[in-house]
């Protein structure tokens, strides 16, 4: 089966691939298809995530699932929130997103540094589809006051997993793939679907 990521970042396609290797889902990137994003207008994950999985069907004709992802921090009254990728003002600038992010918590104490990454996943039939399937997990860890790590993305570096013993950005992209918010949200996904 072809399934779209109705997405442009080529990170998320990656691990969207990584994911579903061993099955009979083929993931196709969506600048095969189409260059023009969508703008995100939901005040949700799950409106943000809707609104994508149909752009995509509309401009494919292929079923596409879209992912709409960030980084909460409760702190922060859950900023970045779904304005992660754009946080520092600039659409997809992670230096300056993670300047700003480390930049916020600077007077935070260490009891209230708590994060999550927030997936939430929808797949859609078609753009007409009235029943899209939705699955969303988190991914707990803990805000830290420098970057450490040069694997993954976005604010992989400044996410220290204490369960492991470091940031995200330190885990191979195979031990990301197993435990990641992406990944947890995907099995959900892959149950509902089957």
């Amino acid at each position: 089966m072809k399934i779209v990521l109705a997405s442009h970042n080529t990170g998320k396609l990656e691990e969207f691939v990584h994911l579903f290797t061993g099955t009979n889902i083929t993931m196709l990137p969506f600048l095969d298809y189409c260059d023009e994003g969508i703008e995100e207008t939901g005040l949700t994950f799950i409106e943000n995530a809707i609104l994508k999985a149909r752009y995509g069907c509309q401009k494919t004709g292929l079923p596409c699932i879209a992912d709409d992802s960030g980084l909460v921090v409760p702190a922060l009254n859950g900023a970045p929130g779904i304005y992660s990728a754009r946080y520092a003002g600039t659409h997809g600038d992670m230096s300056a997103n993670i300047e700003k992010l480390l930049y916020e918590m600077q007077h935070v104490p260490e009891t209230k540094r708590q994060a999550y990454f927030q997936c939430v996943l929808v797949f859609m039939l078609n753009e007409d589809d009235p029943t899209p399937v939705i699955a969303e997990a988190r991914w707990h860890g803990i805000i830290t006051h420098n970057q450490s790590g040069h694997c993954g993305h976005g604010y992989d570096p400044v996410v220290f997993l204490p369960q492991k013993n470091c940031t995200v950005a330190q885990l191979s992209l195979e031990e990301k793939n197993k435990l990641s918010h992406r990944a947890q949200a995907m099995k959900i996904l892959m149950e509902k679907l089957c």
